[in-house]
């Protein structure tokens, strides 16, 4: 087993020992290579309600965690009460992570550097992780040997499929509003219901 650790907050980098916070089982492999996730558009943002929607959170939850800096708006912050807050998809994947762990009575300060090294690693990276805990220790595992392991160790309590969150937020954000970062233009999601509802119209008429 390989661990991670962060310094002065930096982004979570592997080296040898157990002793950090993030103890991350393996390397990056192809475990859960065919979650079929597509890389986000980075040119998009989302503004709060929308990452709340996505993600199943409060405002009052989203608020607190940007104020606090455990997961801040990567897009745009909130210069005052005239400007909203912009999260990109990478955030609200975090948002929803944080999320079940917080469910599952995690640590704070362990949620604290799973959010550092979630944001440090690749797009690729996130589709094919699995993140572990007992309830006090997060472990990132790669395979699914190294789960087993977890679990005979008696260390895995609960598992999360990142691959798995990433498609639930994709899919909630599909239906859902965004902007464009640049123009600020609004792009309007393909809502089903909506589609729905726009068909009984059509034969109502």
């Amino acid at each position: 087993m390989s661990s991670a650790d962060g310094t002065a907050g930096s982004s979570l980098g592997r080296v040898s020992g157990e002793s950090a916070p993030y103890p991350l089982h393996g390397s990056v492999g192809d475990f859960g290579t065919d979650a079929g996730a597509g890389v986000p558009d980075e040119g998009v943002g989302y503004r709060g309600p929308t990452a709340c929607a996505a993600a199943g959170i409060t405002y009052r939850q989203l608020d607190y965690w940007a104020r606090t800096g455990l997961v801040e708006p990567s897009v745009r912050p909130a210069y005052g009460s005239g400007t909203q807050r912009l999260y990109s998809f990478r955030d609200v994947v975090v948002l929803k992570i944080v999320k079940r762990f917080l469910d599952t009575g995690v640590a704070l300060q362990n949620i604290r550097a799973a959010v550092q090294h979630l944001r440090a690693r690749g797009f690729r990276d996130l589709e094919r992780m699995t993140l572990m805990s007992d309830g006090a220790t997060v472990y990132e595992c790669s395979s699914p040997d190294e789960v087993v392991d977890l679990l005979q160790g008696g260390q895995g309590v609960f598992g999360i499929a990142v691959g798995v969150v990433w498609r639930d937020v994709e899919t909630a954000l599909s239906q859902l509003h965004g902007e464009r970062v640049d123009t600020g233009e609004t792009l309007v999601g393909h809502n089903p219901g909506d589609e729905l509802a726009r068909r009984r119209r059509d034969r109502a008429v």
